[in-house]
């Protein structure tokens, strides 16, 4: 499994100026002032509730520059909020969606093309030709893992990028993407998750050492006090499912027990990381859209929960 596609469904903010780190460290989960030049980071934009509104992946281009890859269906709505906190930082947001195209590399042959601008650890970045490349998580395929790299760089030279690498099937990428349990927040599920919910505190997501931000407090004492109730697991079926659609525990059936946040097709089966209440992983069924609808099961994911969290 190798190759490169384009990911068309991804948008990028531009945030620049003398300030933008400062600006961006106040608004984000995850630490944006010690950000080094060969480092990414994951991080979440929350509202006030701690709710997820947004997710980045970011980085430096220059050392008072950042770019930020997100869903592109949640990035108008995130720059036009974001903006409206500026004031007078000396910092200056941009849509750059347009200047900058978004690619997936997967496996050997991505690496030897990348050769010495192949970042060796997850979330770890390279410079090439005016392109940030950025590892991102393994993706567990049966026993193997998968090596993935995101591209982000100048629209005019991503032709070059996807004419040196055998085409990747978009389905193949986003059910990689399924498998590394990250979790993106695209609109469908904008503002229903606090953070450690997708379990972004356990790939890289948040900071908790780190100053304020919208909805830190929310997210603190979710993390410092008592048990979470809710994970993210993976969930396989045989029928095809979406962002925000409801699951539902055989031994509850008077309401919803979870919701999809990701979704992908691997073959004959749909795969799904659902947030779900962590008790319904233990005992029942679990069913898509109704009580009675489509069976789910429970596959791994490739990091390890919490205790408390582990399906019995």
């Amino acid at each position: 499994m190798q190759g490169v596609c384009a990911l068309h469904d991804w948008g990028v903010i531009r945030a620049a100026g003398p300030e933008a780190a400062s600006f961006l460290h106040g608004q984000l989960s995850n630490d944006v002032s010690r950000l080094g030049m060969e480092q990414a980071r994951l991080g979440g934009y929350c509202t006030p509730q701690g709710r997820m509104l947004a997710s980045f992946v970011y980085a430096r281009p220059a050392a008072e520059e950042f770019w930020l890859a997100c869903s592109a269906d949640v990035l108008p709505a995130t720059l036009k909020r974001l903006s409206m906190f500026v004031m007078r930082a000396k910092a200056k947001l941009t849509d750059a969606s347009r200047e900058l195209a978004v690619l997936g590399l997967v496996g050997p042959a991505a690496a030897v093309w990348l050769a010495s601008a192949a970042p060796p650890r997850a979330w770890d970045k390279r410079d090439l030709h005016g392109a940030l490349v950025i590892r991102l998580p393994d993706s567990g395929q049966s026993s193997a893992t998968v090596d993935r790299w995101l591209w982000i760089g100048p629209a005019e030279q991503a032709a070059t990028v996807l004419g040196a690498l055998p085409a990747l099937a978009p389905d193949v990428w986003q059910q990689l993407e399924v498998r590394s349990g990250v979790v993106p927040v695209v609109a469908q599920t904008a503002g229903q998750f606090v953070p450690q919910m997708l379990n972004y505190e356990l790939v890289g997501g948040v900071d908790f050492k780190k100053g304020c931000y919208p909805g830190q407090e929310i997210v603190a004492r979710s993390h410092y006090l008592g048990k979470l109730k809710r994970r993210a697991f993976l969930l396989a079926g045989e029928a095809a499912m979406a962002p925000a659609q409801e699951v539902f525990w055989s031994d509850d059936t008077s309401q919803p027990s979870g919701m999809v946040a990701r979704a992908a097709v691997d073959g004959a089966q749909h795969l799904a990381l659902a947030e779900l209440k962590i008790a319904v992983t233990r005992s029942g069924t679990l069913h898509l859209g109704q009580p009675d609808g489509p069976l789910l099961h429970l596959l791994p994911l490739p990091y390890a929960l919490p205790h408390d969290a582990e399906p019995a």
